[in-house]
């Protein structure tokens, strides 16, 4: 002892090691005493120690599961945040109404190849020339479907509960500033481009758009079935074929003008078209349309029939369609838009025989379909020549 007292002495962290040496051993005593006389003290005692000791090795990996946890979460945040730009990005994309954004996409397209004689036309002036055409021109309908949405919520909230201003995914203030916006923009670029014909199709657009969907008095055209109709054929069957090729072959291609054979098709084949949208666009909306008073066909005369008179009217367009294509001046013509409109008849045949009339969800899919002939139908217009 004294030996260790004097190296404990020398040494000032020995000794104080020694002496909490001493009083470890002394509490140990203590402890082994009271588990002898005090079962229960020594039942909690053994509890503080297991959980001490798992504290302890919670603690000892604390630095790895930290860094897995911050690093899961931040994975977490991250992938949440891709998924709300994307769902954000898709209500958008729904607001717009892709299906009328393609037709006029490929409706503008098809009616400005109209005017070209040989590829010496097919000029980077041209290309810029449909530019002009196509951008204000999508940014007019943005604001005509955009405007139909505003003053349709309620009723497309028992018709297309999934569009975004119905579900919620896009808000009312939000849609009236893209609406505002794209008719601003759209209305500026006709102007400044200088194109007559372009100027008066955004004009007869945006007064036909809204005396449809404002709910005004002597407005809201959609209330009636035949005005309703007049307003889409209008703009998709006359306003688009005219008006566009007008721009490329006197504003563009600077020739006089001069209405072509294929042009005369055109307007005449998609007034029909476009008169079975406007009748067909409606079957779906039966409920809604009966509950807040829009007398559409389908409510007057029944969805099936209205179903079947559209089938009736498009075979009967695509049969005079094949006639036509038959004198048309070249063979390579003739094959493509003859055997082109046999198929389309076909195809519209064979899916109408599995539409259930009953199932929105079945017509709605079938709209789509009439949608995707619209635009075949455009590729096929260029051959009438």
């Amino acid at each position: 002892m004294l030996h260790l007292h004097a190296c404990s002495c020398q040494f000032p962290s020995l000794r104080k090691g020694l002496e909490g040496a001493s009083e470890k051993v002394e509490n140990a005593r203590i402890i082994h005493k009271r588990r002898l006389s005090f079962p229960k003290f020594a039942s909690s005692i053994d509890r503080i120690n297991t959980r001490k000791y798992t504290s302890d090795k919670i603690f000892k990996s604390h630095n790895i599961s930290k860094s897995y946890i911050v690093a899961a979460s931040s994975e977490h945040c991250e992938i949440s945040s891709k998924d709300g730009f994307w769902k954000q990005l898709n209500a958008l994309y729904q607001f717009f109404r892709p299906h009328t954004i393609f037709g006029t996409i490929i409706g503008i397209s098809s009616v400005s190849i109209l005017p070209i004689k040989s590829l010496a036309d097919i000029s980077p002036t041209f290309f810029v020339g449909l530019l002009k055409a196509l951008i204000p021109s999508l940014l007019m309908n943005v604001y005509v479907v955009g405007l139909n949405q505003l003053f349709d919520v309620e009723i497309d909230k028992v018709n297309k509960p999934n569009l975004p201003l119905a579900s919620g995914e896009i808000s009312m203030e939000l849609g009236i500033a893209i609406v505002i916006t794209s008719l601003i923009v759209s209305f500026g670029m006709g102007i400044k481009f200088q194109s007559p014909p372009l100027l008066a199709a955004l004009i007869v657009s945006f007064f036909l758009g809204s005396a449809y969907s404002i709910e005004l008095p002597l407005l809201r055209w959609k209330r009636n079935a035949a005005l309703a109709a007049i307003c889409i054929m209008v703009v998709r069957a006359i306003v688009v074929q005219f008006a566009f090729f007008a721009h490329i072959q006197k504003y563009v291609l600077v020739r006089p003008m001069l209405y072509t054979r294929s042009l005369v098709f055109a307007v005449t084949f998609m007034c029909i078209f476009t008169a079975v949208i406007a009748l067909f666009k409606d079957i779906p909306d039966v409920d809604g349309d009966r509950d807040f008073g829009i007398q559409s066909f389908s409510v007057r005369l029944g969805q099936e029939r209205v179903f079947w008179l559209c089938i009736s009217m498009l075979v009967a367009a695509y049969g005079v369609a094949m006639v036509i294509g038959a004198t048309t001046s070249s063979l390579f013509s003739r094959l493509v838009t003859v055997l082109g409109h046999f198929l389309l008849a076909s195809f519209l045949l064979f899916q109408a025989r599995s539409v259930d009339i009953t199932s929105q969800i079945s017509v709605t899919s079938f709209y789509m379909f009439i949608w995707k002939l619209f635009y075949a139908e455009y590729l096929l217009i260029p051959f009438f020549r």
